[in-house]
């Protein structure tokens, strides 16, 4: 009797089918014998989030691929895996089928713990450095070891924000966000739109589910395997993902990690302050 082959990715046109079946939309921007730089969106978001950083670095001379996480913009919505351990996996599965090597990766909030569990599963291989801003390591939630993170009482408000009416709830979310509460602040109406259409265009279990990963997940034993030049970027006004209960803690955690703090950043300052990103992105990449 034959033995039964285990199914592998494979990749048409703008999507990965992953070995359970999951089809990943992603992009692959600039000339393919760039340096790759590897994008992981934030929650609720999609790649689409990372076209400021794309493009200004594809024109640089370097391939930049980002991806839709399961469950998320255009990628497929199956029931099951929207935890840490399978969106390390897909990414490791997007990079072994484009066979990337000496990559950056870079993350942002929810997509810092995808790469940081990414390196623990995967280990640094294919990987050159690494780019953690505004993540959610080493654990959002506030522990007997991690005093500084925030209640359970907070996430269950995001839980019941996003089963209640997450249309109004996307929309409302950006305000903190961006930051655009604060005295003086320049609200870009489209910014949010686009913020709400992502969101949007997710499935409801797949983003619900996602709240527990990025909240409860402990990253601690995933930041002691990294051995490669880290740069930890963060906002000292992120309101989503406070300074002190993360990027601090992460650059204690991984050895000879850079951090780098901004004065007034918001949690989307890949957005808002995105020339400012954008320059500090390609200095690291290019030490």
């Amino acid at each position: 009797m034959d033995t039964p082959t285990r199914p592998s990715s494979r990749i048409s046109g703008s999507f990965l089918t992953t070995r359970d079946g999951t089809q990943l939309y992603f992009k692959d921007w600039g000339p393919k014998n760039g340096q790759p730089i590897v994008f992981s969106h934030g929650w609720p978001l999609s790649s689409d989030a990372w076209e400021d950083q794309m493009l200004f670095l594809s024109e640089q001379g370097y391939r930049t691929i980002a991806h839709d996480r399961r469950g998320h913009g255009r990628s497929s919505q199956p029931w099951d895996g929207h935890d840490m351990d399978t969106y390390a996996d897909d990414l490791a599965e997007l990079t072994a089928a484009l066979d990337l090597k000496k990559a950056v990766h870079v993350g942002h909030s929810t997509g810092g713990g995808e790469v940081t569990r990414y390196i623990g599963r995967h280990g640094t291989s294919r990987v050159a450095k690494a780019v953690l801003i505004g993540a959610v390591p080493p654990i959002m939630l506030k522990t007997d070891w991690h005093p500084n993170g925030l209640p359970r009482e907070v996430f269950d408000g995001i839980r019941n924000g996003v089963r209640n009416d997450r249309s109004t709830f996307f929309k409302e979310l950006t305000i903190p966000f961006y930051s655009f509460n604060r005295p003086g602040a320049k609200v870009s109406e489209g910014l949010r739109e686009s913020f709400w259409m992502q969101g949007m265009m997710g499935g409801l279990k797949a983003e619900f589910d996602c709240i527990k990963a990025f909240s409860e997940t402990d990253f601690r034993a995933d930041l002691a395997r990294f051995d490669v030049p880290t740069l930890v970027m963060h906002g000292d006004d992120d309101q989503i993902v406070p300074l002190d209960a993360s990027a601090k803690l992460t650059a204690e955690l991984v050895k000879g990690a850079k951090l780098k703090v901004y004065p007034g950043f918001s949690h989307g300052m890949c957005s808002v302050n995105k020339d400012v990103i954008n320059q500090d992105l390609l200095a690291f990449i290019r030490e």
